[in-house]
């Protein structure tokens, strides 16, 4: 067993003794490399939210392999997934034709990027020394937030050294340039925070959840980035960019359905308000005797007046 504040549910690190939590990971690494690909080509306001066909393709696998049933309201999850991404890949920007990753540095040190940067640092900063330590283990957002935050800026990252790639291997080469380097640097910084606070997450909280949760901010983060950087609304009409918010929430709502439905079977007999702890029970306990006996002691003292003031009289 492991010791305390390193065992499970208090977000310490006796995962990485796991082999399955390897399995998983080299797994994820590969899925990750094809999503890098994937963000070397097409806007981020694309590839994220088509992430949420992996949770769909995660719940059918589960349903068959697993034996973890799929409901009828998790069903309509996938089909809202699916339903919205189409929207989006309709209605989705083309991506800018760059030349070198210096344009790409050009954008990533224009004023509104270098703010929302500066904002994401600071916030993550506060969480990390003044909520993480207070509150981390208690509320899930702590975590979650961190990782949304940092999630955000490893995927402009991640493009900006796609795109570099992309070049190199056209005949142009980018690795001659230092910017290629420095983001190559904020990617490796960014992916082992994200990871490392994710892990915690996990280990803490319930998986069902935590993915919603981290789904909704890091993708509404991720798009909000690629607004500000890569300017991915500019020249669009007002109809297409509705067209996207709104497939947009559509496959935010069926990932949250359908996270919201995987445990039903798990718990039949859902109860809304948890057990109270043993000890916090005996306390309590302990306290309602005190209670009574203090009470009987009155009641008993109250009935000893009468006789009290007949002695007086």
């Amino acid at each position: 067993m492991a010791p305390p504040g390193e065992g499970e549910g208090v977000g310490g690190y006796s995962y990485l003794l796991e082999p399955l939590w390897w399995a998983g990971m080299v797994t994820m690494i590969v899925g990750e490399v094809a999503n890098f690909v994937a963000y070397a080509f097409a806007p981020a306001v694309l590839v994220t939210p088509l992430g949420a066909l992996s949770i769909i393709v995660s719940a059918v696998l589960a349903h068959f392999i697993l034996n973890e049933k799929l409901h009828k309201l998790g069903m309509l999850g996938c089909i809202m997934c699916i339903a919205g991404s189409i929207v989006i890949v309709i209605h989705a920007p083309q991506e800018s034709s760059i030349g070198s990753v210096q344009e790409v540095w050009h954008l990533a040190t224009q004023n509104a990027f270098l703010l929302y940067v500066a904002s994401v640092i600071a916030i993550v900063m506060v969480l990390i020394f003044h909520f993480a330590p207070r509150c981390g283990h208690t509320n899930v957002l702590v975590f979650t937030g961190i990782c949304s935050l940092m999630g955000s800026l490893s995927v402009m990252s991640v493009k900006a050294l796609g795109i570099a790639l992309k070049l190199t291997f056209e005949g142009m080469n980018q690795l001659i340039y230092s910017e290629t380097w420095v983001f190559t640097m904020v990617v490796v910084t960014c992916v082992i925070m994200q990871m490392n606070y994710l892990n915690k997450a996990l280990d803490t909280f319930n998986t069902a959840v935590v993915s919603p949760i981290y789904y909704v901010m890091f993708t509404t983060l991720t798009i909000l980035a690629s607004i500000i950087m890569f300017r991915d609304w500019d020249g669009q009409s007002g109809g297409k960019i509705v067209s996207e918010i709104c497939g947009f929430i559509i496959v935010l709502s069926g990932t949250v359905l359908l996270h919201l439905t995987k445990d039903y079977d798990k718990s039949p007999s859902i109860n809304m308000y948890t057990p109270l702890s043993p000890s916090l029970s005996a306390r309590l306990s302990h306290g309602h005797g005190d209670f009574t006996q203090r009470a009987d002691e009155q009641v008993a003292s109250s009935e000893d007046l009468p006789l009290r003031k007949h002695e007086l009289y």
